[in-house]
């Protein structure tokens, strides 16, 4: 008989795939000996049966789920129901990986109108007792039966105003008990029906709620956003309730062993008294820094930087713990890894290394190489004069500029519009997601460094400000004030989450500086990987980058981007608009001197490390106007000035247009094709090549030139342009008395390049994938139209598994990567292979290329970091 239920003596942390990782904490923590409630798992597994069976509990699982429940209340000494001696439970969910925030919990279950009874007299604190009810009812109705907590709030409201308190805690007993009518009176006007009494239907529906959870709209779009299958599915932890909110000796709170934003060693977090633990992660109060904790509570805080510093050394990590103290009993309900930003996460692995904690190679596996982008953009200028509006906590670090948004709806459409927005709420819920993902970043009025906002924004990088206090929000008139300053939807502010200062307008940004720890942990990459990292960069400035972020060499510099300059375009065109070969000649003349100095600063920037030039790949007819726009311009002229020379012109241009015109551009004159028919602009090219190494020779600095012919799929093509390349590499020897050392390859990127690699390779030094077109050719799609009308939709509908722009489709584009390889390095096996689409900067896909056995792995110049961590993660999972 399959098992679906685990009691916490029962699990372990390596149970996390059965137990999710809440159920394998409870359970390992159990084990070690630190003070848990108790309580049980119901599995992953039975959340997946849960979903075979059309969503409905199968009986064995119901079976299972009451005998142990059964145990539980014999070991409490307590009965869920038992008007005299009640046992209350918590239901939560737990994800095989950390989701924090996107599922459903609910806390008191058990409570009804003769539990409360009983808990008040046990307590002998009525108050207690009905405001946990008054709790679980509003909690339950939510997450149960979807009723907006909007009702029960503005209740609650409505009836701190009629008895003129401030607070919840001025509320009595006798108040608690009203709001309970009125909160049942909601339940049955949205259900027509009671609120349920039974605590076993409680239950059922509790745990229904949860697995339902896995897949509510703000879960889908986290697991998207954090590529986690969704197959794992849910497990359910029902754990006995311990209470924070039972006076001033109890309270609640979450911490971290070490700072999340800057990975200082010192415990973090924040607490609050008297309070039960969602008011802490919701941010409907402002909570206590953990230091405070100290002066209040001695005893407990000093028990509980033990149980820290045991739960970190146990699982050689940082940890995200919450706990709650009742009556002045610690007890542990939780502890994860915890979230943190680059900047902590790469500190604290240098750190845990140095200190022998855990060795470097588990130290470069901590690290997420997604996260190093963070570091790698703007902060706020230092020496700009702020002129702070207000300030809140510093709950994210990084700087942002974006127009204000309520809404997180309005977050999200104004994003798709090409807008940066930064997302202004009271506090955040989970169903802000899709809002906090489209944002810059996050500002909240309420909640602490805990609440879901920052550990959100932490999590995805973003800067964030919470509980600024200061900012009246008014949602219906779309503005915020902060005292007499009026902030409207639109405005532009900019926000410092390291600091939580707010401004008003745009603020001048700095270049990153990257930490010691930063250059450390990369060092000890380089130390590690077995493939190359370098970078795609088209002039100085990108290469001069790319070599300061430690790129060894350029993997793609291509040459139509520098014929793209505006000063340069009156040229170009001139070359295509030529008629004859002395016409178009003489153009090519013109722009060698320029293609010369453009290949000279590229090779100086690289210091000798190998440079890939792309000779040019793109059509003619994108360095001339487009058709639209001159038919426009003709027609005016023709009716205005119809004897100008400007519109005969215009005229000579159209007609060339037109003449370039293809209906599959994508696929016709292009790359190696143009070469072919113009091979005079392939050898200007190549000369600019060598005249730019023969003049940086003279100056004693190294030149590795590799020349890249595009778009090749027939052997007899890049044999034609090779010879072009080697003659003008002769000629420019004769002219300058200089040798240059060089190679002469092709980019695959076509289907029948890699099923002829084998061919191919006998006029090939060198393959380099460009899987951005060989992803294009493969699938049959134009990623423009692509990515604008369909993709997204199969994604969704898991019609392919992921964006293959993004991440590598190993099992078709990856199968011609491997295909290609083998079949050159048969013929050569020398033959040095590398990738220089996007996909070298995607860390699935450098495994990938790790793994089939490529050379190097080209990105952009950001993303060089990322590609060097990812490629040591590489190295160290596959040895």
């Amino acid at each position: 008989m399959q098992k679906f239920v685990y009691s916490f003596q029962e699990g372990k942390k390596d149970m996390k795939n059965l137990l999710g990782g809440k159920g394998a904490s409870l359970a390992e923590m159990t084990n070690i000996g630190l003070s848990v409630p108790q309580g049980f798992t119901i599995t992953t597994e039975a959340c997946n049966a849960y979903y075979k069976t059309n969503r409905s509990i199968p009986d064995l699982i119901k079976q299972q789920t009451l005998e142990t429940l059964s145990d539980l209340e014999d070991k409490m000494d307590k009965g869920l129901g038992d008007a005299n001696n009640p046992l209350l439970v918590s239901v939560r969910s737990g994800s095989v990986i950390s989701m924090p925030g996107m599922m459903d919990t609910i806390l008191n279950l058990g409570m009804n109108d003769e539990t409360v009874v009983g808990v008040a007299k046990l307590t002998n604190n009525p108050r207690f007792a009905y405001d946990s009810y008054r709790r679980f009812i509003q909690m339950f109705s939510n997450v149960v039966f979807g009723i907006d907590g909007y009702y029960f709030e503005q209740l609650l409201e409505d009836t701190r105003e009629q008895k003129g308190y401030l607070s919840d805690p001025e509320l009595s007993a006798e108040d608690w008990q009203e709001v309970i009518t009125g909160y049942k009176n909601i339940v049955k006007k949205h259900t027509k029906q009671s609120f349920p009494q039974d605590p076993k239907d409680q239950l059922f529906l509790a745990i229904n709620a949860v697995f339902d959870s896995w897949n509510n709209e703000r879960a889908k779009v986290y697991r998207r956003l954090h590529k986690i299958p969704d197959h794992l599915g849910t497990a359910v932890t029902i754990q006995s309730m311990v209470f924070g909110n039972m006076g001033n000796d109890s309270g609640t709170g979450v911490a971290f062993t070490r700072n999340p934003s800057t990975g200082e060693n010192k415990l973090y977090g924040e607490y609050l008294i008297n309070a039960q633990g969602e008011d802490v992660v919701a941010g409907v109060r402002t909570p206590q820094p953990i230091a405070t904790l100290k002066e209040e509570m001695p005893d407990v805080y000093k028990r509980f930087v033990e149980t820290s510093e045991l739960l970190e050394q146990h699982y050689e990590d940082m940890q995200d713990i919450e706990f709650t103290v009742e009556r002045g009993e610690l007890y542990i309900l939780q502890t994860r890894n915890g979230k943190r930003t680059a900047q902590a996460a790469i500190r604290i692995a240098v750190e845990m290394a140095a200190a022998d904690f855990i060795d470097k190679k588990t130290a470069l596996l901590r690290v997420d190489p997604n996260q190093l982008d963070q570091l790698l953009h703007s902060s706020i200028d230092h020496s700009f004069a702020r002129n702070v509006l207000t300030q809140g906590l510093p709950a994210s670090p990084g700087a942002a500029t974006g127009q204000v948004v309520f809404d997180a709806n309005e977050a999200e459409q104004l994003a798709k519009e090409g807008k940066k927005v930064i997302l202004v709420r009271a506090e955040t819920t989970p169903d802000d997601i899709h809002g906090m993902v489209a944002s810059q970043a996050i500002v909240t009025s309420r909640g602490g460094m805990t609440s879901h906002a920052a550990v959100v924004a932490r999590g995805m990088g973003k800067a964030c400000i919470c509980g600024c206090e200061t900012i009246k929000i008014d949602a219906k008139e779309k503005q915020f004030t902060v005292n007499d300053v009026v902030v409207k939807f639109g405005e532009t502010i900019t926000i410092d989450g390291a600091t939580g200062d707010i401004m008003l307008g745009e603020v001048p940004m700095t270049d990153p500086n990257l930490s010691s720890e930063f250059q450390r942990l990369l060092t000890w990459a380089d130390e590690e990987r077995e493939i190359g990292v370098r970078a795609n960069a088209d002039n100085q400035r990108d290469a001069e980058k790319a070599f300061e972020f430690g790129a060894t060499g350029i993997g793609l510099c291509r040459t139509e981007h520098m014929f793209m300059e505006s000063e340069r375009i009156p040229t170009v065109q001139k070359m295509i608009m030529a008629e004859n070969f002395e016409e178009r000649q003489a153009a090519l003349e013109q722009l060698l001197p320029m293609q010369q100095a453009d290949f000279e600063a590229v090779f100086e920037a690289m210091q000798g490390y190998p440079v890939t030039v792309r000779l040019l790949d793109p059509p003619l007819h994108e360095f001339l106007p487009s058709k639209e726009e001159l038919l426009v311009e003709v027609t005016k002229l023709q009716i205005l000035e119809p004897q100008s020379e400007e519109l005969e012109q215009k005229e000579q241009l159209l007609n060339k247009v037109r003449q370039l015109d293809e209906h599959n551009p994508m696929l016709g004159l292009r790359g190696c094709r143009l070469g072919i028919m113009y091979p005079e602009i392939y050898d200007m090219q190549a000369k600019a090549i060598f005249y730019a190494a023969a003049a940086l020779a003279e100056r004693n600095v190294n030149v590795n030139p590799e020349i890249m012919i595009p778009l090749v799929g027939h052997v007899n093509e890049l044999r034609e342009m090779r010879q072009v390349v080697v003659e003008a590499a002769n000629k420019v020897e004769e002219e300058t008395g200089r040798t240059t050392t060089y190679t002469v390859g092709t980019m695959i990127e076509i289907p029948r390049a890699a099923l002829t690699a084998d061919q191919i390779a006998e006029e090939a030094d060198f393959f380099s994938f460009g899987t951005n077109d060989l992803t294009q050719t493969t699938f049959g799609y134009s990623r423009d139209d692509a990515e604008g009308k369909f993709l997204q939709n199969y994604v969704d509908n898991k019609v392919i598994p992921e964006n293959p722009f993004v991440a590598i489709d190993q099992k078709g584009v990856g199968k011609l990567v491997e295909t290609a390889s083998e079949l050159g390095r048969a013929t050569k096996p020398e033959l040095k292979l590398g990738i220089c689409g996007e996909h070298g900067g995607e860390e699935s896909s450098i495994e990938f290329f790790h793994q089939t056995g490529l050379d190097y792995v080209s990105c952009s110049p950001y993303r060089v970091p990322l590609a060097r961590l990812a490629a040591a993660q590489a190295t160290i999972r596959n040895k």
